[in-house]
């Protein structure tokens, strides 16, 4: 399949047709990790592996989110000075 370089913003992409993010197994937002045989010219991608989240991860990001919620007016007064 032949695709075209587009400019977006300063960088430029490539779009991926459907079937073959299917074919992949990738999503919209997944991250991938980009690699290019220079020599070849060859640029491939794979999916960056999903890690689990810890059980200390999870409480910890509770945590932050019930800070958050708590405090939010006067975080955001805060922010303003």
């Amino acid at each position: 399949m032949i695709q075209k370089v587009l400019k977006v913003g300063s960088s430029a992409a490539v779009t991926i047709p459907k079937k073959a993010l299917e074919e992949l197994g990738l999503s919209i937002g997944d991250r991938i990790i980009l690699s290019v045989n220079t020599p070849k010219q060859i640029v491939s991608i794979r999916r960056v592996q999903k890690t689990k989240t810890s059980s200390r991860q999870r409480k910890i990001a509770s945590l932050a989110l019930d800070f958050v919620g708590r405090y939010r007016a006067d975080l955001e007064a805060l922010a303003q000075k």
